[in-house]
């Protein structure tokens, strides 16, 4: 596919936006509030379950409009064809990216070099099924014929968080009797905390890792493969307690794994868009094959909403053009992301990868150095634990940051007294970034307590909330798996969006491998390592500290 060699920051539509960030910056949100009474419904819309209020960001409607003429300039609506179409999108691993297929439900055609991929799909989803069903069914036993009470999934990156993350969210829909964990680490704290209260004999492993030579997850697989043969004593027993999700067959069994018990995903599956292929399977063997098609169907929902709606009234686009509107012209470098709902803990750490990674890029497809940022930093937290640690520095820091809230309506877990508060605080977090507190209102409230005049003037500037902090508002009925797709899915379309806009490739991460490169040249030299043109003379000095630490004493 043909790029554009022209950086986005060189063209009208961006100058045009530079300008109006000028005009806008010094509008207080409660104005465009009160000088609107229906500014609410004008910047809110729903789609896919999820109802979005964008209502309170520094934004007027030459704003938006202008927003949407810098996706245009950008050619969004061709990357997207091309991304549908299973062009190589990817263009410097020259790669298509196909994830959407993976979540095709309905009639829609996805094509890989000619071919086809939907019958592929669909096959590897009815072996997901019947093994998740036989191991949930208790038909698949263990080596010595025990039921399988334990599932730990090993991998790293995308092969470990997409699951991890839908797991956790989906933990009211999981069985009791089957308890999934996930080693990621190479660190091996990670591992042998999570075996030890696990029985071999009705333990099962998934590793998940695309060539099966990753140093991580191989290193955390061989670990486990020793634990379980200490206790079983036979080799025959891997083949029963370890199943494989990759794409290298001869390596699999190379392990001791059956062929059979692989399950394979595609080159064109990334591996922060991988959770709605065969590495799924640790979801699958949670919460059951139902429920794991029905996450697919939400993510599908947002998939026909992404190419069918128009810009105007398309949510990924929206929430990306917002993004940009902050990072490029704002002037802010990093976003939170706060949901008010326990079971989406791992939600902001899922973000991260989909974000910085696709994103974090300072050329463009063309290998041109951008002049403009790229790629903000994702962080966050669960209300209202974050309330109590960083919405300080949003409320009265020095720093331009905006908030995505994220809030279900229902709990699966209506404690009397529980929810409506945990909802009135996301509610009351937003609109107090929004509108702040003034001067006067901050002395009135201090007067109204009594205080008097020398005790209000030394307090005055601490009690005053500078507001014009914007938020998106998320908001959904009940974290159900169809309502987790989507949303996972509404920002997949966003950073997609955004890496159009900006002109950068968001399926590579050739950042993540140098250092790879450099940890597999320190262990191939670990025993005799020397400042040398290849190890700087501070790595190898800390090697040498590593050699003269007394890991074996008393702690």
């Amino acid at each position: 596919m043909q790029n554009n060699k022209r950086l986005i920051d060189q063209t009208a539509e961006w100058k045009a936006l530079e300008r109006h960030w000028q005009s806008l910056s010094g509008t207080r949100m409660r104005d465009l509030f009160a000088r609107d009474p229906v500014r609410c419904e004008r910047y809110s819309l729903s789609a896919c379950g999820i109802d979005l209020d964008y209502s309170k960001n520094l934004v007027d409607q030459e704003a938006m409009k202008r927003l949407m003429a810098l996706a245009r300039a950008a050619d969004l609506s061709r990357w997207g064809d091309a991304l549908i179409g299973g062009e190589k999108v990817n263009s410097t691993e020259g790669r298509a990216v196909l994830h959407m297929a993976l979540r095709n439900l309905g009639y829609r055609e996805y094509r890989h070099e000619g071919r086809d991929v939907m019958p592929g799909i669909r096959s590897v989803l009815s072996r997901m099924r019947a093994f998740s069903d036989d191991v949930r069914a208790g038909r698949w036993l263990g080596y010595t014929g025990q039921r399988i009470r334990d599932v730990v999934s090993i991998g790293i990156g995308g092969s470990s968080l997409g699951p991890r993350m839908v797991c956790e969210a989906l933990r009211p829909y999981q069985d009791p009797g089957l308890r999934v964990h996930f080693v990621s680490n190479i660190d091996g704290a990670h591992l042998g905390r999570t075996l030890e209260d696990l029985d071999p004999a009705s333990t099962l492993f998934v590793i998940a890792s695309k060539t099966f030579t990753t140093q991580d997850t191989l290193t955390n697989a061989v670990s486990a493969r020793r634990w379980l043969l200490d206790a079983m004593g036979n080799e025959a027993a891997v083949a029963r307690h370890f199943v494989a999700v990759s794409t290298n067959a001869e390596e699999v069994q190379a392990f001791g794994i059956d062929a059979d018990n692989m399950f394979e995903f595609w080159e064109w599956v990334g591996g922060r868009y991988s959770l709605w292929s065969s590495i799924g399977l640790p979801i699958a063997l949670a919460v059951g094959m139902e429920r794991f098609e029905e996450l697919l169907l939400g993510a599908h929902d947002m998939d026909e909403h992404f190419v069918r709606e128009p810009p105007e009234t398309n949510m990924p686009i929206i929430l990306a053009l917002l993004g940009i509107w902050y990072l490029n012209f704002g002037g802010c470098d990093s976003c939170a992301v706060v949901p008010y709902d326990q079971y989406l803990e791992h939600f902001p750490a899922f973000l991260q990868q989909l974000d910085m990674e696709s994103n974090g890029k300072r050329v463009t497809r063309d290998g041109v150095p951008v002049t403009y940022q790229t790629g903000p930093v994702i962080w966050g937290q669960v209300g209202t634990d974050a309330q109590h640690s960083f919405f300080q520095l949003l409320h009265q820091g020095t720093r331009l940051i905006p908030v995505d809230f994220i809030l279900p309506l229902c709990s699966h877990h209506p404690l009397p007294g529980h929810h409506e508060k945990l909802v009135a605080n996301c509610f009351a977090q937003a609109q107090a970034l929004m509108r702040g507190r003034t001067e006067a209102e901050a002395r009135a409230e201090m007067e109204q307590l009594g205080l008097d005049e020398a005790r209000i003037r030394e307090l005055l500037p601490h009690r005053v909330f500078p507001g014009n902090r914007p938020s998106n508002m998320l908001v959904f009925d009940r974290l159900t798996p169809r309502v987790l797709g989507s949303l996972i899915a509404l920002y997949e379309h966003k950073v997609f969006v955004q890496g159009v806009i900006w002109g950068v490739d968001s399926f590579d991460q050739w950042g993540v491998e140098l250092g790879k490169q450099l940890a597999g040249h320190i262990l191939r030299n670990f025993e005799e390592i020397a400042c040398t043109p290849g190890v700087d003379c501070s790595t190898a000095s800390l090697v040498r500290r590593y050699h003269l630490a007394d890991c074996n004493g008393e702690d």
